[in-house]
């Protein structure tokens, strides 16, 4: 059995307000589309490949590059006349006797395993249909069932009857079924209705009709085939898949402050243990061993965080690895290329790029290291900065093992200073210091006795 999964994603979505493409707006730090690619990717099926098809129109472009480089096969719909239409310009490209999943690019956070249900039930000669009861199903298109409690079809919205509105069961588009019956019913639909589309839904009477089983199922949570027309709905979502992200941390080991203010933006593996507190965002690739601690209003960004590091509020993280028992912030910024060693501590108002930072070694305040490789129990005083920047090429600064670098410091790149070397507060260095040595680069201290401080004059003269 082969499955050819077809995202529509063709539509404007004018009531996004916006330029980019509904299905490009992003939930959990990921396009909504994206989503739905990712999750069909899952699907488990060992007999062959999973083939996905992306139908697209509005912003084509903007799609197809977002995409990039992606196993997707795209099909254009240049008028958009409906799902049924819209389906029909992916069937070229659709295998023989597979199974069709269809699915929305504005619906991004159907599970997997609901998509697999579908996918087997189709596989079996069904029609796998998803649908879901609304308290409020205005604007959906209503199930119709016979006295049998079977399904017979579809009735949209506008087309439905005042009975048929009182339906609570409603259709979200997402079916799975033989590409050999879809190939037969989609030429046969009209667009004699009230939008003059062509609607997907009505393959359903026609599957009733030829006596194909219309099985349907519903989700585990109605979030699942929500759709996003309008930014209001997108932040609903995004808080649902929150809710959902740190459910999972918390199911994994981690304690949240509030699980209401953490956000997730990416893939996040956890030690045990950990302790998590409010308005943290954690995004791209992040991975937290035991006992970490996070405290409020920081931002880690592909980062590795080794066991019983302490991340002080206020702190950026960004592309780097931080070994265990390290202490981190407040107002500490690590940038992309730092990596620190066990027991390193970096402090307030500290940024760090490209830099090795050696077990056991302080950067306690208010400093910039940037392209420097540090050794083991290195002190860095407050102020000191690595000149590694000349205007046109980067340089590396060096410090041994046991070093001590004096507050107010400036280490002109490219230069080393030795194993247990000492150089004084206040100084430029520009050449290199030897091992065990002092240097001190500090200008002459001068005193004029009887100093007679200057008066304000005043106005007018």
């Amino acid at each position: 059995m082969s499955v050819d999964v077809v995202i529509l994603a063709a539509g404007q979505g004018s009531r996004m307000k916006s330029k980019l493409p509904k299905v490009l707006h992003k939930v959990g730090g990921k396009s909504m589309v994206q989503h739905v690619i990712d999750s069909a990717s899952s699907l488990n099926n060992e007999s062959s490949n999973v083939h996905t098809h992306v139908v697209i129109g509005h912003g084509a472009e903007l799609v197809k590059s977002s995409l990039e480089g992606q196993p997707v096969n795209f099909a254009l719909q240049a008028e958009q006349k409906g799902t049924g239409h819209a389906v029909a310009q992916a069937m070229p490209a659709v295998a023989e006797n597979s199974v069709v999943l269809v699915l929305y690019g504005d619906v991004p956070l159907t599970k997997p395993e609901t998509m697999q249900q579908m996918v087997e039930l189709a596989g079996s000669g069904d029609l796998a249909l998803l649908t879901v009861n609304l308290k409020d199903p205005t604007g959906y298109g209503r199930i119709v069932r016979n006295d049998s409690d079977q399904v017979v079809a579809i009735v949209e919205h506008k087309d439905a009857t005042p009975e048929q509105h009182k339906i609570s069961e409603v259709n979200t588009g997402i079916l799975a079924v033989n590409s050999n019956l879809l190939n037969e019913w989609l030429p046969k639909l009209s667009s004699e209705n009230a939008q003059g589309e062509y609607y997907l839904t009505d393959i359903i009477a026609m599957a009733a009709d030829n006596g194909v089983a219309i099985n349907a199922i519903q989700p585990n949570a109605e979030e699942e085939v929500q759709g996003v027309n309008n930014r209001i709905q997108l932040a609903e979502l995004e808080r649902w898949y929150q809710l959902q992200q740190a459910e999972s941390l918390m199911v994994n080991g981690a304690t949240l402050a509030d699980p209401s203010r953490i956000d997730v933006r990416g893939n996040v593996k956890i030690g045990q243990d950990l302790l998590i507190d409010v308005n943290v965002v954690l995004e791209g690739e992040v991975v937290l061993g035991d006992e970490v601690v996070i405290e409020p209003n920081c931002y880690l960004k592909n980062c590795t965080v080794g066991a019983g590091t302490r991340i002080k509020a206020n702190t950026v993280i960004e592309d780097a690895v931080v070994a265990e028992n390290c202490d981190i912030g407040p107002f500490a910024r690590l940038r992309p290329g730092t990596q620190l060693a066990a027991k390193a501590k970096v402090g307030n108002f500290v940024e760090t790029k490209k830099a090795i930072v050696g077990e056991g070694s302080k950067i306690n305040h208010l400093s910039y290291i940037g392209d420097a490789i540090l050794g083991k129990d290195v002190n860095v005083g407050a102020g000191t900065i690595t000149c590694n920047y000349d205007g046109v090429n980067k340089s590396l600064t060096e410090i041994g093992d046991n070093a001590f670098i004096g507050s107010n410091t400036a280490l002109v790149a490219p230069v080393k200073v030795g194993a247990t070397a000492t150089v004084g507060a206040g100084s430029t260095i520009s050449k290199n210091v030897s091992d065990d040595a002092l240097a001190v680069t500090r200008a002459k201290q001068a005193e004029l006795k009887n100093w007679q401080r200057p008066e304000k004059k005043e106005k007018g003269n």
